[in-house]
Parts: structure tokens; sequence; C-alpha cells
């Protein structure tokens, strides 16, 4: 969603509105931002910092300090890749490398025409099937290169 179409000042207030009522709501409040705009642009950290009554350097340090928090919209298709033990152990790192070669991007990048956003994770919970990934959402496991590339084919983003 681009900032520009939404009323930025109303979606925190919103979210933050809903969140009132939890202890120290700053990560629960970003989630919910991101999960309405897609992503946590920077014009939002003044605005939750105000709402909250935080500085904004705590804001930021929260939304620089996990993996999670995206400071740049998506691509349509989000492939997220386990890196944890267990996942490496079964090819996850080959894995990895065969899905920045074939996208022409790193781990932490977006394709430039917008279509898929390439990211690593340390844990999936889904060891005894590695080396998984996470698909828009979905997780599959037993991955090697042919059957991620078939799989993110097939998803719509």
């Amino acid at each position: 969603m681009d900032p520009a179409t939404v009323n930025l000042p109303e979606v925190v207030r919103s979210v933050v509105d809903s969140h009132r009522h939890v202890r120290g709501p700053l990560l629960v409040v970003l989630q919910g931002v991101q999960e309405r705009l897609g992503y946590i642009d920077s014009e939002v950290v003044p605005l939750v910092a105000a709402e909250l009554n935080l500085s904004r350097a705590d804001v930021h340090g929260v939304v620089t300090f996990y993996r999670d928090f995206r400071s740049q919209p998506p691509g349509r298709l989000t492939v997220k890749v386990c890196r944890a033990e267990a996942c490496q152990a079964m090819g996850a790192d080959d894995l990895l490398t065969h899905l920045e070669q074939s996208l022409g991007i790193e781990a932490g990048q977006t394709t430039p025409d917008g279509t898929t956003t390439l990211d690593q994770v340390f844990c999936l919970g889904n060891c005894a099937l590695g080396p998984s990934a996470q698909i828009n959402d979905r997780l599959y496991g037993r991955l090697d290169r042919d059957r991620v590339v078939s799989i993110a084919r097939t998803v719509t983003p």
C-alpha cells in the first residue's frame, strides 16, 4: 500500500486505539501497522512515538532490531528460507544460494520489479522436514532447488 494514498495518522491512531489496553503495546502496534500498510514507512515512526508517548529512537530501535519489520514494501511473493541448523544440515544454504542467483537478489531484498522478496529466517519449526521455507505465509518442507522454484511459480501473489 502506498503511504501517499492513505492517511497515516489515521491508520496509526486506529491501530494504537485497538491496542491501548495492552501493557507495553509497541510491538503489537507496529505489527498492526505493518499488517495494514505492508511495511513500516519511515513517516510512521514519529506518529507511533507520539501516540505511545515514546521517543522516536525507541520506536526506530524496535523497527530496526526485529527482522520481521520491513521498511520497504514487500514483493507480491515472499520467500523465507529457514537457515537454522537442522535445515542447514539438509541443504538450506544451497537452496538460498540458488534462489539468490535465480532471482538476482540477496536475502533481505526484493526484485526490482517488486514481484518477489527473498529472506532468511532462523527457525520455522519444521526441523524434521528440512530444508524448509515459508512462501506467502505457507510452510513447505523437504525442499530442493526444483521444488522451491516450482512452488513459487504456482503460488498466486
